[in-house]
């Protein structure tokens, strides 16, 4: 009976150390392979766990706009290279290097931001 109890006790710990493993996605949707800039107008940020997202309204090429859905890093890993919650705002004009969705939809994994007096901050 010992031994069982100890048994279950271990799985139960491998249990909880691997449900955060699992709860993190992959970045398999973005095309790592490529690298595209888009130039917009920055028209929200969403500043929270577990990553921080901008959304670019940007020129689709067709007369339109499209809206980009950017995804960044976490806010405390933003924080650590320099960024501050008001960094960018809405209405700000940038141009943003990103790796793109792999899919087509406006969107990607952001590498680099482009402000409009011409500072560049890593994302």
């Amino acid at each position: 009976m010992m031994k069982l109890m100890k048994l279950v006790s271990i799985v139960a710990c491998f249990a909880m150390l691997a449900g955060p493993a699992q709860a993190h996605h992959s970045f398999a949707m973005f095309d790592k392979n490529q690298m595209v800039t888009v130039k917009g107008t920055v028209s929200k940020i969403e500043w929270k766990n577990p990553h921080v997202f901008i959304f670019l309204d940007a020129p689709d090429g067709k007369g339109g706009n499209a809206q980009y859905a950017i995804e960044c890093n976490s806010p405390n890993v933003l924080m650590r290279t320099g960024w501050k919650v008001n960094t960018l705002k809405a209405g700000d004009q940038v141009s943003m290097d990103i790796y793109p969705l792999r899919d087509g939809r406006p969107g990607g994994l952001l590498d680099k931001v482009v402000l409009a007096d011409g500072k560049t901050i890593k994302g």
